[in-house]
């Protein structure tokens, strides 16, 4: 059996444990691995345009820029829909979830980041489905006319699965930072040393997301705060050459 933190600070904190057997970490990984076909490499969340702009253009710059999008961003959004959809999911809250699955799906600012969000929540969904049978997935995903956003889709299937949500989120919150890094090591271009170089600096930036998140109990208190990647992200809808979709 794995330890893992409730709250997501180091275990030197001593704060309550949840235990994650070899079964459910075996899906877990599987599921946030950057080889399930989700299509998550197409996507870079207005990095390439930033990038572009000499916004990010190396390890420092982009470590910093990932920090922020997980504090005001994506990463302070999602996280709390996420624990949300995971909460609802768990205690069998059909109208709660489809509530969360709902506001997740319009909580966007661009186009581009809604689209990255629902195609790669869809095929989540349609694959680990067939991969590890579940009729509710079936059922959630024909309401929701065939689109769920990314962060309910893990959230739900984490949570039917029995997997503690403090591990899920952790997951889930590393492989949407770990999936920059790789945009950023392909635009920018960055060495391969150096990109991971930036993502073990992102260890404490993803704890803190996942701890806020955990902590939040209302949506109604969360809202993002971060006006340049949502500018970023409208400017690469007609950026002229592009590797990424958002």
């Amino acid at each position: 059996m794995i330890e893992v933190d409730r709250s997501c600070p180091s275990p030197r904190l001593g704060a309550e444990k949840e235990q994650v057997d070899g079964g459910q970490l075996f899906r877990l990984l599987a599921w946030l691995s950057p080889a399930y076909p989700i299509g998550a490499f197409s996507y870079s969340h207005g990095l390439e345009y930033a990038i572009e702009e000499g916004l990010v253009r190396d390890r420092e710059s982009l470590r910093a820029w990932i920090a922020g999008v997980l504090a005001n961003g994506a990463g302070c959004v999602d996280g709390a829909l996420f624990a949300a959809a995971w909460r609802a999911a768990k205690a069998g809250d059909e109208g709660g979830l489809d509530q969360v699955a709902e506001l997740a799906t319009a909580w966007r600012g661009t186009a581009e980041m809604a689209l990255e969000s629902r195609q790669q929540g869809t095929s989540f969904t349609m694959i680990t489905r067939t991969a590890w049978p579940d009729a509710r997935l079936d059922s959630l995903l024909a309401w929701h006319d065939g689109e769920i956003a990314l962060p309910v889709a893990v959230a739900v299937a984490a949570a039917w699965h029995g997997i503690a949500l403090s591990a899920a989120l952790t997951g889930y919150l590393h492989a949407f930072a770990a999936n920059l890094v790789s945009a950023a090591v392909r635009a920018i271009p960055l060495g391969q040393t150096d990109g991971q170089r930036a993502l073990a600096g992102l260890e404490s930036d993803v704890a803190r997301a996942c701890a806020r998140a955990v902590a939040q109990r209302s949506l109604d208190d969360v809202g993002g705060a971060a006006p340049l990647v949502d500018w970023c992200s409208m400017r690469h809808e007609t950026q002229y050459t592009r590797l990424f979709r958002s």
